[in-house]
């Protein structure tokens, strides 16, 4: 009995058929080698244009399964309460770029990561953001996500229980209306928590508590260790600032991480992918 052909290439001699799906495969690959060539080529002028020294290296494949969490040494930990992380457990050589508040609405910042297609994620204060959320969904179509960075900026452990879960929860509601997603991180202002913050952001949905290991600027990065390098899965915290000020603007600060990052031997990677 004869295999049926394939829609389209009925009457074809035995074998055919196979030939006809080889050739239609090897094509798509082709396709889609030319328009991943033709990606890096942009990529490449795009670290020209933008003045950066190499290139910023792709980030690998993220894990088939994301890694275990839990709170760093020294951090506050319970069961069932979101994990305090500065960095993510990996051996990837990648890092994660991390920008606070939303002070600063700079156009060139989401120019440069869209030419550059560079990772990151915003921790959004509701109080510096709301006078204009569109840029913020704007950075979200493009591709980074959007998280809790309270309300008003407040040093959360100052407050009680029923305050700093106000200050997550609303933001949180504030959030899913502004951009369409409900976020699953928040960062504490200041990066001070006691354990009604944990509780609190737990009530909230908030699944993961992201702090950082290094500390970006336009003119220097501040390295949580004594090596002063990048280690695999450190988290990097910058601001939405601007030259009133820095001594720089965000253009400069973004140069300054890729090409320390490039120059260690790191890409920026998605911290969506691995927490």
């Amino acid at each position: 009995m004869v295999d049926a052909a394939p829609p389209g290439v009925a009457g074809l001699p035995r074998g055919a058929s196979q030939h006809v799906q080889a050739r239609a495969v090897a094509d798509a690959l082709g396709t889609y080698a030319k328009k991943l060539e033709r990606a890096e080529a942009r990529r490449v002028a795009a670290a020209k244009r933008w003045g950066l020294r190499r290139v910023p290296l792709r980030a690998p494949a993220p894990p088939a399964k994301k890694p275990a969490l839990t709170s760093e040494p020294g951090h506050l930990t319970g069961s069932g309460l979101p994990p305090v992380i500065v960095s993510v457990p990996t051996d990837e050589k990648v890092v994660f770029l991390t920008i606070d508040d939303g002070a600063e609405k700079d156009p060139e910042l989401l120019r440069m990561m869209r030419e550059l297609d560079v990772p990151y994620s915003g921790f959004l204060t509701d109080y510096v953001s709301r006078d204009d959320y569109g840029y913020f969904r704007e950075a979200a179509d493009l591709g980074a996500a959007m998280h809790n960075h309270s309300v008003n900026h407040p040093e959360m452990p100052t407050l009680d229980y029923d305050e700093q879960r106000e200050e997550i929860c609303r933001q949180q509601d504030t959030l899913e209306k502004e951009i369409g997603e409900r976020p699953t991180l928040f960062r504490p202002p200041y990066g001070a928590y006691d354990r009604d913050t944990l509780r609190a952001a737990k009530s909230c949905g908030i699944r993961v508590i992201p702090l950082w290991a290094e500390e970006a600027f336009p003119d220097r990065i501040d390295y949580g260790r004594g090596d002063g390098k990048f280690h695999p899965g450190d988290i990097i915290l910058t601001h939405y600032r601007g030259d009133d000020v820095w001594d720089g603007d965000m253009a400069d600060m973004i140069r300054r991480v890729l090409d320390a990052a490039t120059e260690q031997g790191f890409a920026v990677a998605r911290l969506e992918d691995y927490v």
